[in-house]
């Protein structure tokens, strides 16, 4: 069986998005990985008809496929579930990024190249490091996140720019290395913990500049719970590490 990505795409109301997500997704891979790849919807019962969208899609396109959650799990939970269905189905490369363009499909075959190429077991599309940036950002949320993101380093001492980064290609080895039944995490502060579990198992961590733009449609799910949950989350993480240490 060929080494083909997968690339996972959790969506709660995202019927705006997801059509043409997909046609991106299929185009930026059809010429980077000409052995196949695969595109695994997980919809959180969206009220907005996404899941049916996407089950005519992956009736369309055999290439996808669709994970149907029977309510809302959140962020998290439906990576776990799209992590797991790779992992089943013998992916040696798997994808996770949002459906809404924030993320740009045109990036994919840099991220699949450096893993692929054996550059990083985890390649990282960031927005801090030279060639990266947001667009379509107000002060305030530049503050938010890039503050998120100083504070997430300094707290786990670690050298990664874009910790709370979410558009990331992992090998398969990573996912099955990090203990995945283990994470807790279903906002945001998910990224982070991958992420962090990735460094602290001694894989190479790479980050890739990114452009990151504002969703082209529907809502932002970014909400003070969630922030709190990734703010909460960083310390519990370190004081982990110190208990783990040896000695």
């Amino acid at each position: 069986m060929p080494a083909i990505p997968w690339v996972i795409v959790p969506t709660f109301n995202e019927a705006e998005n997801i059509e043409a997500i997909v046609a991106a997704i299929r185009s930026a891979l059809h010429e980077a990985a000409p052995e196949g790849y695969r595109i695994v919807i997980v919809d959180d019962s969206s009220p907005d008809g996404t899941g049916r969208l996407a089950a005519r899609l992956a009736a369309e396109h055999p290439e996808v496929e669709v994970i149907h959650h029977g309510r809302r799990q959140g962020l998290g939970p439906a990576y776990l579930a799209g992590f797991a269905r790779a992992l089943e189905g013998g992916a040696e490369y798997i994808f996770e990024m949002d459906a809404d363009f924030s993320h740009d499909p045109k990036d994919l075959p840099r991220l699949l190249s450096a893993v692929r190429d054996g550059d990083a077991d985890l390649a990282l599309g960031s927005r801090y490091v030279p060639g990266g940036g947001v667009e379509e950002w107000g002060l305030l949320r530049r503050l938010i996140s890039t503050g998120g993101s100083w504070y997430a380093r300094v707290v786990l001492n670690l050298g990664i720019r874009d910790l709370t980064g979410g558009f990331k290609c992992f090998r398969r080895s990573v996912l099955e290395g990090i203990d995945l039944p283990t994470v807790r995490t279903k906002g945001y502060g998910f990224q982070i913990e991958l992420t962090y579990r990735a460094f602290m198992a001694g894989f190479r961590v790479v980050e890739l500049p990114i452009v990151f733009r504002n969703r082209r449609y529907g809502k932002s799910k970014m909400s003070p719970r969630i922030a709190g949950e990734a703010i909460w989350l960083i310390p519990q993480l370190r004081q982990k590490r110190r208990h783990e240490a040896p000695g």
